[in-house]
């Protein structure tokens, strides 16, 4: 007997001559080999033997009537047929457990998990205190949160693993939903007992006197950063540059008197309201970027993350609110 789920469908192989049941644990191994590349590694995954999933996709290729993977050449490799199915299959299973939840909605104490992707910005500094506030109106809504850069992450959504991205960068996927949610400005920010400490603000030139600490290159900060700084002909002025990987690692650079650095306005407001740090206004310049919410268009959205869209919609004001008393934070 079948554990999960059954749909009692004709095989485009046997059309007309018997039904071959459809088993949603097939599909859901099939997606597994074909995101790791290797039926051992999915075996694994799943805590089941090798047989047992080779025999889930047997089963699945017997349905289909089509080898889904090329085993030729002692490699695993996913036919057109496989890849023509993967993304038919992700939907199906999402639509699967979205039919589960709303159906178990309809009880007021089930809880659910909503899997939201974040860029690292968002995902390291904004987001925390949105769930926080999000979790005090819903209670039984949990979450799973991966962070990453705006590239893996709007990947994960495409592929159905999060259900919602929150993003700083561009998505270039025009057929993903897209909404401005927030504003990050990036700030310049010196030691505490830097030179420039009693000043209100500085002339962008005066940045090539001082060592700079940069994001790694093809940063998304970085760009915007660079393109402002070349239009302003100071780019190629600036001589001293140091390298980080992460805003954290560039903010304790910055306070120990490494250099100073451009860097989201959201990364750095404790720090500021500690003065540890010191944000230098530039003058005539001001460097902002949207955050967006980014969703895949469905039929029948999962009710949490209705739920949740709605809280970032009415955050947003919060949110502006929240820089603006930050502004003054020098």
């Amino acid at each position: 007997m079948y554990t999960l789920f059954e749909w009692g469908l004709t095989s485009l192989k046997d059309k007309g001559e018997r039904e071959e049941v459809m088993n949603i644990g097939n599909l859901k191994m099939f997606c597994r080999v074909v995101d790791e590349g290797s039926i051992s590694k999915a075996a694994r995954m799943s805590y089941v033997s090798q047989p047992s999933v080779t025999s889930q996709i047997r089963q699945l290729e017997k349905y289909y009537g089509v080898d889904l993977f090329d085993r030729s050449g002692g490699k695993l490799t996913t036919t057109e047929a496989g890849m023509t199915l993967y993304p038919y299959a992700k939907e199906i299973i999402d639509y699967l457990k979205k039919s589960e939840e709303a159906v178990q909605h309809i009880f007021n104490d089930y809880e659910s998990t909503l899997y939201i992707g974040a860029s690292l910005t968002i995902g390291e500094y904004l987001l925390p205190g949105i769930l926080g506030e999000f979790q005090k109106e819903y209670k039984n809504i949990n979450f799973s949160l991966t962070i990453g850069n705006t590239p893996s992450i709007v990947g994960n959504l495409e592929n159905h693993d999060i259900d919602i991205a929150l993003v700083e960068g561009i998505v270039t996927n025009e057929s993903l939903q897209t909404k401005k949610f927030a504003e990050d400005e990036l700030i310049l920010v010196i030691p505490s007992n830097h030179r420039w400490k009693n000043m209100n603000e500085i002339s962008i030139n005066e940045l090539s006197e001082e060592k700079m600490i940069w994001r790694e290159e093809n940063s998304g900060a970085r760009n915007i950063i660079e393109k402002i700084f070349t239009e302003r002909n100071v780019m190629n002025k600036i001589r001293s540059r140091m390298e980080f990987g992460s805003t954290q690692s560039i903010k304790s650079a910055i306070e120990v008197g490494l250099g100073i650095g451009i860097i989201p306005k959201w990364s750095v407001i404790r720090e500021l309201e500690m003065g540890v740090l010191k944000h230098m206004p530039i003058s005539d310049i001001t460097i902002s970027r949207d955050l967006w919410v980014v969703q895949r268009p469905s039929r029948f959205p999962k009710k949490t993350m209705e739920q949740f869209t709605a809280f970032l919609t009415k955050q947003n004001d919060k949110l502006s609110l929240r820089a603006y008393k930050n502004e003054n934070l020098t």
